[in-house]
Order: structure tokens, then sequence, then C-alpha cells
């Protein structure tokens, strides 16, 4: 009796990690590793070709993001089934992701048996969320939302930029600058920038 295997498409800018991924999924009976995409663009014309039953996922890739990768394949196709795997755990990055549509998150370092217990459930069409991570999206204050100006500000300030530095590039004046800077460090519950930015970046809000 043949099984119907679990056609799985990796997605990860890394030749290392996805080979050793690819070397996981084909020693299972029941899964085998249909493709490899280094980037988002690439990943959008394998899953044409190739259709998997599960694209696994990483956020961090260049040009294109994981995020808005799921999101184009999804309007594509909303069948499709995502499992992010990825070295982002901030509660923004999970709440985004899912939000995208994938159904289910793991941080690389975890369990490669956490892994195929994810593509199984994923495939299955449940969601796959470990209980570490459902706590860090519980974390998650939704009264606490930066505007996207207000998201331009931040990750400019996570550059370095100073005030009148940030008003030049974004075309507007230095005390709306110090405005956005405002509302930034009460949303974010910080006192001064740098915290500001150790938050954000912990978060997953802004990635250097």
């Amino acid at each position: 009796m043949n099984v119907q295997k679990i056609r799985v498409l990796i997605v990860d800018d890394h030749p290392i990690v996805r080979l050793g991924i690819a070397a996981i999924v084909d020693a299972q009976t029941d899964m085998a590793m249909v493709g490899q995409a280094a980037d988002g663009e690439q990943a959008l014309r394998l899953f044409e070709q190739l259709h998997p039953d599960v694209t696994l996922m990483d956020l961090r890739l260049p040009g294109m993001g994981g995020v808005q990768t799921i999101r184009n394949l999804r309007l594509r196709h909303p069948e499709a089934k995502f499992l992010v795997l990825t070295t982002y755990e901030g509660d923004e990055d999970i709440f985004q992701a899912l939000q995208a549509g994938a159904v289910g998150y793991l941080v690389k370092g975890m369990s490669h048996d956490l892994l195929l217990k994810g593509l199984r459930q994923v495939h299955e069409g449940r969601q796959y969320v470990p209980s570490e991570i459902a706590q860090r999206l519980q974390e998650r204050n939704p009264q606490a939302v930066l505007s996207g100006r207000e998201q331009q500000v931040l990750g400019y300030l996570a550059q370095g930029k100073s005030n009148r530095a940030i008003a030049d590039l974004l075309g507007i004046t230095e005390a709306t600058v110090k405005r956005h800077v405002s509302v930034i460090l009460q949303q974010l519950n910080v006192e001064d920038r740098t915290q500001a930015v150790l938050v954000a970046l912990r978060r997953g809000l802004v990635h250097l």
C-alpha cells in the first residue's frame, strides 16, 4: 500500500539550513521535500510549479520577506498551508505571520520532533503554535498598535537617525517627528529612544 506523502516546499535563504531540513523531511516515510527556494520571488515561482502540500517558510528573506510572500501566495491560493520556521520570536513577528495566513509557527532551535509534528498538523489543517510561542503572542497588547508613519519613524530610530534626519527623509517637520516619537514612547511604555529601540527589536516591530 502506497502512502501519499506530504509534499514540502522549503523556503530559507541559508543553503545549509535548507539541506538539513530537507534531510530531516526526506528521512520520514510520510514526507518528501519537493523544492527549495532561497527568497520570496523564487518561492512564488516554485509554488506555482509544484503546488506543495505545506510550505515551510522563513520570515527573514532577502527582498520580499516571508510575511509578504505568504500574503501573496494566499491571495492566489487561499488553500495554501504555511508553517513558519524562523529566528524571529517577537510577538509582533508571530502576530503578523499568523495574520498573513500561516497556521503554524516555530523558532529555529526547537527540536526537529516539533518541526515534524508541526508539518503533519498543518497538513491536516490544524493550527500548530507551541505553548512558548502562544505565550509570547499573548504578551502582545492590541491597544498599543503603531500607525504606519510611527513604524517608519521607529525604523529610523533603530538606525540611529536624528529627528532632523528623519524629518528630511520623510518630508515632514521636525516637530511632527517629535510628536511621533512621543507617541512611540507612550505606546511601547518606555522612557527614551534607546529603550524604544530595544523593545522594538525584542518584539519584532523592527529588524536590523
